[in-house]
């Protein structure tokens, strides 16, 4: 079942200047989509598009009759002033449940539930009475992604989740976000630079130059021209070591993300 279908879709920026034209492609039910291509590609524009941020200049994003604009949950990119927040960790998660609530002043059992669930989830339930902002990157991270599983039971948009950590809590937050996808169900839509990451956990890309250059599954693109050249360039840009992996791990698993707690603290 395709959750959102892109029609002949063009994106604009400051009413005039293009960010993207021309996308054609579905997201199905459980998928796992990565967004790749060059800075200035459209990526984060056709992000801000899915979300109803900004309007269509052209074509039409459709959405399954079943999914609530509301149930889409996002992780953005992080700014300064969102890792400095001045708030704990169980208050954070807690504010992704925001659209649950209707006209109610106070959060319910219900909402106190989903967001111990989602923080054992994330291995950060021992920081809940931590502050955002005194945690690590990584810690940082797994709080946001806590957060907008809060808010979607059924897509979880990401814009580059990885920026600006280490190689080893980046291998550490994909695994997490496998995990989302393969055993909670949940709808994966990411844009990526890592593009050795995005072929071991995809299962279709999207490379966007201010068009479409390539929709497929990832196998598709490995043995595609487009997919090649990307790939080879991320390899020069990499160096030697650039990992060119052969497809998902399934057995993976996150039982040892427990590892990442600290001891809590009050905020």
């Amino acid at each position: 079942m395709n959750l959102i279908e892109v029609k002949n879709l063009t994106l604009t920026y400051d009413s005039r200047t293009i960010a993207a034209e021309n996308l054609n492609f579905q997201v199905e039910e459980g998928d796992y989509l990565c967004i790749v291509g060059q800075n200035g590609a459209g990526k984060s524009s056709l992000i801000k598009g899915l979300l109803q941020l900004i309007r269509p200049a052209g074509g039409e994003i459709i959405l399954n009759p079943s999914l609530d604009p509301r149930d889409i949950g996002y992780l953005p990119q992080q700014t300064t002033v969102q890792r400095d927040f001045p708030a704990s960790v169980r208050e954070v998660v807690l504010s992704g449940c925001l659209n649950r609530m209707g006209h109610r002043p106070f959060f319910g059992s219900r909402e106190k539930k989903l967001a111990r669930e989602n923080m054992e989830q994330m291995g950060i339930y021992s920081l809940r009475n931590r502050c955002y902002r005194d945690l690590s990157g990584g810690q940082q991270q797994r709080v946001l992604l806590a957060r907008a599983l809060c808010a979607t039971k059924k897509i979880l948009l990401l814009d580059e989740p990885a920026a600006g950590l280490d190689p080893v809590v980046t291998q550490e937050l994909y695994d997490l976000i496998e995990r989302v996808n393969r055993e909670m169900g949940i709808t994966i839509i990411m844009v990526s630079h890592d593009i050795s990451q995005s072929l071991r956990y995809a299962r279709h890309i999207l490379q966007l130059s201010r068009r479409q250059l390539f929709y497929g599954t990832t196998e598709e693109y490995r043995k595609s021209d487009v997919g090649r050249k990307f790939i080879h360039l991320a390899w020069d840009a990499a160096g030697a070591n650039f990992p060119l992996p052969e497809g998902r791990d399934e057995s993976r698993s996150l039982q040892n993300s427990d590892a990442a707690e600290e001891r809590s603290e009050s905020c």
